[in-house]
């Protein structure tokens, strides 16, 4: 198993928190972000403590940048032990109205959430592979609601709010697929709701009181990262508790016409044909 590990949105709240764990358990954390100047912030805080560390920009809100990134990460180092994708765009401020969008015209928090998580951690499976046995953690949501494949834009009646939950019960059902589809191999895809509105940007951004430390969701990323529980894919965790998803997440079909939908918005940035069910 190789130690490096890639955390995104690394540079504040959970990620940068993680990154940091991850260094003092002795991994060499590649610290995403989108500003070079808080990122070098984060690596310089985790090698003036004796970890390692180096900064990836990108701006995952562009799927040519994510897929660069994913590149330049493998042409550099060949191997990757672990992936956390935890860089995300909140609910936003009440009343939750502005809607937004990626430089490829999707919804931010659609493109940001999902496709930008699901482009990076299939473009580095090679390098996963090779960094065997290696763990994906994404880092998602209790809040989930049903994706309407038939405006995934939220173009009809948008919130904030709304567009984040389906983002995060996207990656739920992501989660579960490629696990099904990573079954035999030594790459372990796992997701988790780290802990309910812990103290982060994200959180106050949205006016509502933290109920929760970031200390604590540390703790449930780590204990997939680190612990025994993360080396068996294809589960969904509360905190440190083995939990359930949104039901929906799990129903065959759905997933199947989502992963569909997916592999049309991805494969101008995909050099395969999307990975055919095994």
């Amino acid at each position: 198993m190789t130690n490096i590990a890639l955390v995104t949105g690394a540079t504040s709240g959970l990620g940068k928190a993680v990154a940091t764990a991850l260094a003092q358990e002795g991994r060499h954390v590649l610290v995403h972000g989108r500003d070079a100047g808080r990122a070098t912030a984060v690596v310089d805080q985790i090698t003036g403590s004796g970890g390692s560390a180096e900064v990836c920009l990108a701006d995952l809100g562009s799927l040519a940048r994510v897929r660069e990134l994913a590149d330049r990460v493998t042409d550099e180092h060949g191997t990757v032990g672990l992936l956390v994708n935890n860089a995300g765009v909140g609910a936003g401020r009440p009343p939750y109205r502005r809607r937004r969008l990626s430089e490829d015209g999707h919804e931010l928090r659609f493109a940001v959430n999902y496709l930008a998580p699901v482009l990076l951690t299939r473009r580095l499976l090679p390098a996963l592979e090779a960094g065997a046995p290696a763990r994906v953690i994404n880092v998602g949501s209790a809040g989930q609601a049903p994706v309407d494949l038939a405006d995934l834009g939220l173009e009809r009646h948008y919130s904030g709010a709304q567009a984040y939950f389906r983002s995060k019960f996207a990656l739920a059902a992501f989660t579960f697929s490629l696990a099904e589809e990573l079954a035999g191999r030594p790459v372990a895809v796992t997701c988790l709701h780290p802990a309910t509105m812990m103290n982060t940007h994200m959180v106050r951004e949205s006016m509502m009181p933290p109920m929760s430390t970031v200390a604590k969701g540390v703790r449930a990323v780590m204990n997939l990262a680190t612990g025994p529980a993360g080396a068996t894919g294809g589960r969904y965790f509360d905190g440190t508790d083995e939990a359930r998803a949104h039901e929906g997440t799990y129903d065959p079909l759905s997933r199947e016409r989502l992963r569909a939908v997916t592999a049309g918005l991805l494969a101008p940035f995909l050099d395969d044909a999307w990975a055919p069910r095994r």
